[in-house]
């Protein structure tokens, strides 16, 4: 397919069969991408930043990294890695959130929305959606263990490309959280490369 992009602030969700390739692309430099999935024929299986921390012993997943689901199978496999900075702690920015951290008790977009809204039609519920992994997020640890939201680390038409491991429901948004983005709300492009066209069993 081609590249697609989403706007500021905005989602979606699409299908990915298992060895497609899924390029996530930040146009502009310092945006963020919260990922999600979900097994397509038992969406009780989905993305788990638990078991994918647990497996790769490290919090910054990067290149020939597996990302598992909670059932301990392979979902993803990174196969290339511009940035190598991400993020698979922090689950994706909710109108709570915005109350609660930013102290905004206005409306506000967020990725948990984006998500919920997209993938309803594949028949995932909002408690599904789980931690996802955010893509180009900065997030380090301090030694007393408080976390730090740095600026990402992207630079413009910088990437991240994953296969996938098997059939899957993806969503996918152009991250809607003012600190994650350096304080700008940029688009976020993406491309599927089928299984043919890749040459991937």
């Amino acid at each position: 397919m081609a590249i697609e992009t989403l706007a500021p602030q905005c989602g979606t969700a699409f299908e990915l069969n298992r060895g497609d390739v899924l390029r996530v692309i930040d146009r502009e430099g310092e945006q963020v991408a919260d990922l999600t999935a979900f097994n397509r024929n038992d969406i009780n299986e989905w993305l788990s930043s638990g078991r994918t921390i647990d497996y790769a012993n490290t919090i910054y997943v990067t290149t020939n990294d597996v990302l598992y689901s909670n059932r301990s199978r392979p979902m993803f496999t990174i196969t290339e890695d511009e940035v190598g900075r991400h993020d698979f702690l922090l689950t994706p920015c909710s109108p709570e959130t915005f109350q609660i951290i930013y102290k905004d008790q206005h409306y506000h977009p967020s990725c948990f929305e984006n998500l919920s809204t997209n993938l309803r039609r594949y028949g995932v519920t909002p408690d599904r959606i789980s931690t996802t992994f955010n893509i180009f997020m900065n997030v380090e640890v301090g030694i007393d263990g408080r976390l730090s939201i740095l600026p990402p680390r992207s630079r413009a038409g910088q990437s991240i490309t994953l296969r996938a491991e098997m059939d899957l429901i993806v969503g996918l948004t152009a991250c809607s959280a003012e600190m994650s983005n350096n304080y700008r709300f940029k688009s976020i492009a993406y491309e599927v490369l089928s299984r043919d066209a890749t040459g991937h069993d």
